[in-house]
């Protein structure tokens, strides 16, 4: 059993072919799929493919990248899907100082909104964060209800700044990179935070691991995350996907 905690089934490059997907994540052990959205129209898509599928989930919400695009008529939009029975959480938002730094106040402004509606509606949040860890931290810190759990997806930060934020209620998600052979930060992360914070995922179509790296990335290669933080920890792979898979099932509130 494991848990996909964060793929993107919504976007083009995986949409058209999303069946196959799944049934060959299946067949390598992915039991649930937490399909996430990062604009208006792969929010919609994540709530359809929930709709079709009985073991995928729904995250919606508006990427910091998106910000600069966001309108009053859109969170209200967002705010009318919560009620959705299968939309476990607001995501993916965040911070995003990488791509471009120079309307910080309007990704600020979009992520607090956000984070209120998670807050009103008792949501989990799935956080993007680039170049941004003191701001996200500050910020989540100041608006998150702390009785919310929350996940900081695809982590890529220290050791350190995983049990910061672990202290403000949000789990740690694993994907692709703590497989690559330089990634120093996520395989301490693997190996120091303990398995009750992890959570793993593949952000599909992205960020593939080693030794798919650089191709296009899909849910059953999740599996090769489960494993590679098994091998890290000393621990057998069945005990990794499932306490994993149970910690995502407790935050996205799933029977």
């Amino acid at each position: 059993m494991l848990f996909d905690s964060h793929t993107h089934l919504n976007d083009d490059l995986l949409f058209s072919k999303v069946d196959e997907i799944i049934k060959e994540a299946m067949t390598e052990d992915v039991s649930y799929f937490l399909c996430v959205g990062y604009d208006k129209t792969s929010s919609l898509r994540a709530i359809e493919l929930s709709d079709i599928y009985l073991n995928v989930y729904a995250a919606i919400g508006f990427h910091p990248t998106e910000a600069l695009k966001v309108t009053a008529d859109d969170l209200e939009w967002l705010e009318s899907m919560l009620s959705h029975k299968k939309v476990k959480a607001i995501g993916e938002i965040g911070l995003d100082y990488y791509w471009d730094s120079t309307y910080k106040d309007i990704q600020h402004e979009v992520f607090i909104k956000q984070l209120k509606l998670a807050n009103k509606y008792h949501l989990p949040v799935s956080i993007h964060m680039r170049d941004a860890t003191k701001d996200t931290f500050d910020l989540i810190k100041k608006y998150k209800d702390p009785g919310i759990v929350g996940v900081m997806h695809c982590f890529s930060g220290s050791v350190e700044s995983a049990k910061e934020f672990i202290k403000l209620n949000m789990m740690i998600s694993l994907a692709g990179p703590v497989t690559y052979k330089n990634a120093v930060d996520p395989k301490q992360v693997a190996k120091e935070i303990e398995l009750c914070h992890l959570l793993i995922e593949t952000d599909a179509p992205y960020l593939a691991p080693h030794p798919f790296r650089g191709k296009e990335n899909v849910p059953k290669y999740v599996k090769l995350v489960a494993k590679e933080i098994a091998r890290l920890k000393e621990l057998s792979y069945e005990q990794v996907a499932l306490i994993t898979a149970e910690n995502a099932k407790r935050v996205f509130h799933i029977k």
